[in-house]
């Protein structure tokens, strides 16, 4: 079966990369966004408020995967859905920006920006596990790191292409409605050119798909999460791997940390910050992704101690200069992640079919996933006659967390590896 997927290797790596380029194109503006911080913050946004937006986007991405689980589990080919659910939010982000030029009152801009990005962050929540399921499923076991390498190394390009549109817009325009409304739309037409290439690529049956599952949806959620808590493996990887939702609550607020208490213009951290990030990322996906260097549990640990790393640089050495140092080692980490997620939760889950695991797993990790960022931000505004030393603090917290996360990663029994 393996030699089968390998012969649409190439094809399959062409495919994605299209998809995942135009989709780079408008991450920036969407997802692990400085873009909006910025904007939100212009609008007159809390860091509560801010906080919110990490929420509502682990909140869909945590809570409706369990319907994709079960709506897709007699579905052996999965290209339709995966097409189909990346469509549908590309659709929500153009909207957002129609009806952001027909609407001037910051509050109701807010409230409306609320809505469609709980919306978006679902549709991205039923489609994310059946898509991490398609990637692990039209690759073979020993390609799938290289395949992921190329495919992200294409996202991050078309990322530091979007990231200099973004300077050049806000030292243009700011961020006024009108200039962030054809943004928007323009970052919806791009995902939807994205989630169009998907047709490039070629999905091969599986001779070990399952048969076909008629039990109730309240039945297969118990099962699925019966043989998740009976592997003893997962659990112990998916607490290790909550140091993720750690980085993307320091994604939500170090880019106001840097312009508001160290003189960073906000043009360079929604443009700069945000290139040196995709650089961090393109620096994973060659070395860890497409050159395949380092075994899965090692690169998993590296991401700790990069981590580490720059949580002290923002904790003891923040200014300027350092700031580019940190975006570019947030990228890198966050790429890590990207990289070593996939192939990591198909192994532990050891069947043909793991989008169960896909979608259970941030059901099991939703209370810090949706709990982290906003008490970050409550406490940010609480502690606010603290100054950057409220940051300091809650960053200093953070490495304590990430430290926990380190312990329990060499712990992880990742077994043998195809090479």
């Amino acid at each position: 079966m393996d030699s089968r997927k390998d012969r649409y290797y190439s094809r399959n790596v062409f495919g994605v990369s299209t998809v995942e380029f135009f989709w780079g194109l408008g991450f920036p503006i969407v997802l692990e966004s400085t873009f909006l911080q910025l904007f939100l913050k212009s609008l007159g946004a809390s860091s509560l408020l801010i906080g919110s937006v990490p929420f509502l986007f682990i909140i869909g991405i945590s809570c409706f995967p369990l319907f994709a689980s079960y709506y897709s589990r007699n579905y052996r080919f999965k290209r339709p859905l995966v097409l189909g659910f990346h469509l549908v939010a590309a659709i929500l982000v153009f909207c957002f920006g129609v009806v952001l030029l027909m609407v001037r009152d910051g509050d109701q801009i807010i409230a409306l920006f609320l809505i469609f990005y709980a919306l978006f962050s679902i549709c991205l929540g039923i489609g994310i596990p059946v898509w991490l399921n398609y990637l692990v499923r039209i690759f073979s076991e020993a390609k799938t790191v290289p395949g992921l390498g190329y495919m992200m190394m294409f996202q991050n390009i078309g990322k530091i292409i979007s990231s200099f549109f973004i300077l050049k817009v806000v030292e243009k325009y700011a961020f006024s409605p009108v200039s962030a409304a054809w943004v928007f739309m323009c970052t919806g037409l791009v995902f939807g050119l994205g989630a169009i290439s998907f047709l490039l690529t070629k999905e091969e049956p599986d001779p070990d798909d399952p048969e076909p599952d008629e039990t109730s949806l309240v039945q297969h959620i118990r099962e699925a999460f019966g043989d998740i808590l009976a592997n003893r493996r997962f659990l112990l990887y998916l607490a290790a791997d909550l140091d993720f939702y750690v980085i993307l609550t320091v994604f939500s607020f170090y880019a106001n940390y840097a312009t508001g208490f160290y003189g960073v213009a906000p043009a360079v951290a929604a443009g700069f910050f945000v290139a040196c990030i995709y650089g961090g990322s393109i620096a994973v996906n060659i070395l860890l992704g497409t050159m395949n260097l380092l075994s899965l549990k090692h690169k998993f640990i590296l991401s700790k101690f990069v981590t580490l790393a720059l949580l002290v640089l923002l904790v003891f050495f923040p200014s300027g200069p350092v700031f580019f140092l940190i975006s570019f080692m947030l990228g890198f980490v966050r790429a890590i992640r990207n990289v070593v997620y996939p192939p990591s939760v198909k192994r532990f889950a050891s069947r043909p079919d793991a989008t169960p695991y896909f979608s259970m797993a941030p059901v099991l990790t939703l209370p810090f996933a949706a709990g982290y960022p906003l008490v970050f931000g409550k406490l940010l505004d609480e502690l606010s006659w603290m100054q950057q030393d409220s940051y300091r603090l809650l960053f200093g917290i953070s490495a304590l967390i990430i430290l926990v996360t380190l312990y329990l990663s060499f712990k992880i029994d990742f077994g043998s590896e195809q090479r």
